[in-house]
């Protein structure tokens, strides 16, 4: 089984977004000590829209600075760095030392003009490209928002994007800011698609890495709230954030039953040996677990730990990079 250990590398988009230092620089250390000297490979998706929009403030030059220098220590550690866009931070503003975000109508490229939209693509994939010095093939939308994929498809032909890793198979989610639909999704852990990240085209042009997920029981998040208030230490988040509304999605998966994403962040990083024992008896070739550093716990990260101690040795931990 090759497992991609993907990650989300950002702020939040809340109030506050919270601190660099503890959403991306900390936690990332702490995901860098889990892999050393194991052959295990991580991906970042690097939001760049922060790192763009931190460059016009002097007030930033040092925390930008830390930014950048751990973003080029995950090259020398051999591990991946992607293309992320959250397009929102194209009207975000820093004042009064915080971020201000205005998320709504602009959270999605396909909110953008066409034009617009083309060129945000295009100069935040040069802007990590000049950063690491080398090409980047890979994107996550931001909010998983890839849909509809034909306003994009044409920016990705131009500037080289291959792959997608998005889909969340069989997850449906809307939002006032945002609305995701993959239950169309072919239950594949790889595809090629053309023009809809749900349709499989043998003869297309791009490659979909779905997001792995599971079936939830509203049991699984009774557990994850009460944990959280009952053992604080082991389940406050490390990232000091505050998410964006998910416009009762909260409400809805303590009382029914939900597909969603395979992750390592929180109390879902116990699911993860479920998750893997799931996508091999469907035979899957590949499976993607999404994360984000700012929501690493002291639990997730001994359960990740764990998870890599269990596997390294009889599954291969790699990339994008390394697979393209």
């Amino acid at each position: 089984m090759k497992i991609f250990l993907t990650y989300d590398y950002e702020l939040f988009f809340g109030e506050p977004s919270g601190s660099v230092e503890k959403c991306m620089l900390e936690p990332t250390a702490d995901l860098f000590n889990l892999a050393r000297g194991k052959d295990v490979f991580l991906t970042f998706f690097v939001d760049v829209g922060y790192l763009i929009q931190a460059e016009k403030y002097s007030e930033l030059k040092a925390e930008l600075k830390s930014v950048k220098d751990q973003v080029q220590e995950m090259i020398a550690l051999g591990h991946d760095v992607q293309l992320h866009i959250h397009p929102h931070w194209e009207r975000a503003v820093y004042e009064d030392g915080r971020w201000t975000m205005n998320v709504e109508g602009v959270y999605k490229l396909s909110n953008f003009e066409q034009s617009e939209s083309d060129d945000i693509v295009r100069s935040y994939k040069a802007y990590l490209e000049n950063l690491i010095g080398r090409s980047v093939t890979a994107f996550r939308a931001g909010g998983w928002c890839v849909q509809p994929f034909t306003h994009v498809m044409d920016v990705f032909k131009e500037v080289g994007i291959k792959i997608d890793s998005s889909v969340i198979t069989g997850d449906f989610m809307a939002t006032s800011q945002y609305a995701v639909d993959f239950r169309e999704a072919p239950q594949y852990s790889k595809y090629a698609f053309q023009n809809d990240v749900c349709q499989k085209n043998e003869d297309g042009e791009f490659i979909e890495y779905p997001i792995s997920s599971l079936r939830y029981s509203p049991l699984f998040f009774w557990r994850l709230y009460i944990l959280g208030r009952l053992k604080p230490g082991q389940h406050k988040m490390i990232g000091d954030g505050i998410f964006i509304s998910q416009g009762g999605r909260k409400k809805l998966v303590l009382m029914a039953f939900t597909i969603g994403h395979v992750s390592s962040d929180g109390y879902y990083a116990s699911k993860l040996n479920a998750a893997l024992e799931k996508s091999m008896n469907m035979e899957h070739n590949e499976m993607v677990v999404i994360g984000h550093p700012k929501g690493n716990t002291k639990f997730s990260i001994k359960s990740l730990g764990n998870f890599i101690n269990k596997n390294h040795k009889k599954h291969q931990f790699t990339s994008f990079q390394r697979e393209s």
